[in-house]
């Protein structure tokens, strides 16, 4: 009934309406009126015109209640002076309860007070039987009643309406954190892949330059660098597939019903990925050493300097660094030039604290052209900001870059 309500509130206002004019007039055309009245012989048209006064405007009443009570209490007074006292006369209950439902309390008071009015005429002018006092009170607790059943009610609605709101309002806070939390994902993703794939292809490249170089001369130099590049691109592979498998969270969808699933038996015989890489962890501080060889067998001599020990440090600030001096020594495998040196100087304090510097001999200003805008600092800004660290980098004063790196102590929780 309240869905049919909302969707056709003037057919149900109309319903309402008719129902209460057709018992108003069954009253009155069957006579019953008179064996509760106290003036029998009132004329008919006055009869007529207060029962359609008391029912007719109810059509109106959850719209305009205390505009269809204005007009109703003159009859109510006239009702009650008269000693007709017609039954459609409580239809004034009904007003009252629709001006407690939709209007303020203090609308609601001072309609309860007009309605009084015909109720203190009725127990006054028509006091035969019984004192006034015993029939304006019944009828004063009686008006009362149905005030708070109306504001009873409306509280429910506003209770239940603020309840639809409030599951709205989680249901946009949940979608805003879900699109969030996708935009931070793919940050993280891009910023992962742009580390892996980009230092793993500057080391390929330079490996193939300087095997073709190498070929017609020295075919053993040639080997190791087809070595190394085969080396190196399975490294890269076993931590793209490290990286994809985080994104599977349900392995079962990725493969069809039924299929054998790619182990990694069949990866390690196809040459593709080193036995038991899909397990391996992230990338730490002890991968720094085959990180620095490897770049050194790309042909960029590269000179560490080490202070403390990285064994207290979290995981996540070991990759942040870890990844900050991948990609600076990637930038200079890129832009440096074939005389580029590198240093790496790495210390590491109490509570997490760490300082990484990294700076190479190549090109100046022009070494790093993407220092400006590329994702590679970027990412590397982007890590550093998750430890509240910070990150400078820039060219030297005569020639060559430097990146530098610190990360605070961490914050006890």
């Amino acid at each position: 009934m309240r869905a049919f309500d909302r969707r056709h509130p003037l057919l149900w206002d109309v319903l309402v309406t008719g129902f209460f004019v057709t018992a108003a007039f069954t009253d009155v055309l069957g006579g019953g009126w008179r064996y509760i009245t106290q003036n029998p012989q009132a004329p008919t048209w006055l009869i007529v015109t207060l029962s359609l006064g008391f029912t007719v405007p109810l059509l109106w009443r959850r719209t305009h209640p205390v505009a269809i009570l204005l007009p109703m209490l003159p009859l109510a007074v006239v009702n009650a002076w008269t000693g007709t006292d017609l039954q459609s006369s409580l239809t004034l209950l009904v007003v009252t309860f629709n001006i407690a439902l939709h209007t303020a309390l203090r609308t609601l008071l001072a309609s309860y007070a007009v309605t009084m009015i015909p109720i203190v005429v009725d127990g006054f002018r028509n006091a035969t039987e019984q004192a006034a006092d015993q029939t304006i009170v019944p009828q004063a607790t009686r008006l009362a009643m149905v005030a708070i059943v109306g504001i009873s009610y409306r509280t429910r609605q506003e209770y239940l309406a603020s309840l639809v709101e409030r599951a709205a309002q989680l249901e946009v806070e949940r979608d805003q954190q879900a699109r969030l939390a996708t935009a931070a994902e793919r940050t993280r993703i891009a910023r992962e892949m742009h580390d892996i794939i980009g230092h793993n292809l500057s080391v390929i490249t330079s490996l193939a330059d300087g095997g073709s170089y190498a070929a017609a001369k020295n075919p053993e130099r040639a080997a190791q660098a087809l070595t190394a590049i085969g080396t190196t691109s399975r490294q890269a592979l076993g931590e793209l597939r490290r990286l994809l498998d985080v994104l599977r969270t349900d392995p079962s969808t990725t493969e069809p019903p039924g299929a054998e699933p790619l182990g990694p038996a069949l990866g390690t015989a196809l040459g593709l990925e080193p036995p038991g890489v899909e397990m391996a962890p992230q990338p730490s501080l002890t991968d720094l050493d085959h990180l620095i060889e490897g770049v050194r067998s790309a042909g960029l001599p590269v000179r560490t300097t080490i202070h403390g020990y990285a064994t207290a440090l979290p995981p996540g600030r070991q990759l942040t660094v870890y990844r900050v001096i991948q990609e600076a020594l990637t930038n200079t495998l890129k832009h440096g030039g074939p005389d580029a040196t590198s240093t790496v100087s790495v210390s590491y304090g109490d509570g997490g604290a760490v300082t990484a510097t990294v700076t190479d001999t190549g090109r100046g200003s022009t070494a790093h052209g993407n220092g400006t805008g590329g994702r590679g600092l970027t990412g590397m800004r982007e890590r550093t900001a998750l430890y509240g660290g910070t990150l400078e980098s820039g060219p030297l004063p005569d020639h060559g870059w430097r990146v530098h790196l610190h990360l605070p102590e961490e914050t006890p929780q």
